[in-house]
């Protein structure tokens, strides 16, 4: 008697809406006053691994770096190297068109995909052995000042409007699970402050990090914005308020 099939995951993301988010972010980001301070953290973190661990990379993918300078700084470094983007067509939850690669680095995207053990499972087998992962996204903890902003707008009838995340430890056992060798999961802490909802929210949209929920909550009222502008203020300090970025970061090895 055959098996049944693997139930699928959830549909958490509507994944329409994340590529239109990333094409807002690729339009946005021309601009002079970009904010790409998630992306550039994650790049200098993805360069200081590599030279920890020494490895030779010949090929290496990056997905997500809408800057060019990981892709730019690894060719300084004589690989050849993929760059892919998923608001151009690449699908992280398919079986990738290309393997062999010695890293494969990816910035800021599996956050948002929603089944992220088959993503992994393709990284997995797109790496040559030998090969690194480095994957590094927002995890659980980011953003608690707009959380508590938007529980302040919805009052009793709380609404879906920031993403659910993964944190350290469920980022370990996914590794384990996808059968990463020497996986490791950890996280920092990137803090910046702002001086109204208004830039924070402009900030997340230029870098991809708006609402893409397969079931998003309905538009702010007049009245539910003003609550969550005074709930947001409520935490200033000296006139900014201090919001912060949880970086998950997951690593593993193809033996």
């Amino acid at each position: 008697m055959a098996s049944a099939p693997p139930p699928s995951p959830p549909t958490i993301f509507a994944p329409r809406r994340r590529i239109a988010a990333r094409r807002r972010m690729l339009a946005l980001q021309p601009r002079s006053d970009a904010p790409r301070y998630l992306i550039e953290d994650m790049i200098e973190d993805v360069l200081d691994r590599i030279g920890f661990v020494r490895i030779a990379i010949h090929r290496a993918l990056v997905i997500g770096d809408f800057t060019g300078a990981l892709v730019a700084d690894l060719r300084a470094q004589g690989a050849k190297v993929t760059a892919w983007e998923p608001a151009t067509g690449f699908d992280e939850e398919r079986p990738y068109p290309e393997g062999g690669f010695d890293l494969i680095a990816s910035l800021g995207t599996l956050d948002t995909v929603n089944d992220l053990p088959g993503a992994l499972v393709h990284i997995r087998n797109a790496l040559a052995p030998g090969g690194m992962m480095v994957a590094s996204f927002a995890g659980a903890g980011s953003l608690p000042v707009l959380r508590e902003a938007m529980l302040a707008a919805d009052g009793d009838r709380p609404s879906p409007r920031v993403h659910p995340q993964v944190d350290v430890r469920a980022g370990a056992q996914l590794l384990q699970r996808v059968g990463l060798a020497d996986p490791v999961s950890d996280g920092r802490t990137l803090t910046v402050r702002f001086g109204s909802l208004e830039r924070l929210v402009g900030d997340l949209r230029a870098q991809a990090l708006s609402n893409v929920l397969a079931r998003p909550g309905p538009a702010l009222s007049k009245g539910a914005l003003a609550r969550a502008r005074a709930a947001f203020a409520e935490q200033a300090v000296d006139h900014r308020i201090s919001e912060r970025f949880e970086i998950l970061t997951l690593t593993g090895w193809k033996r």
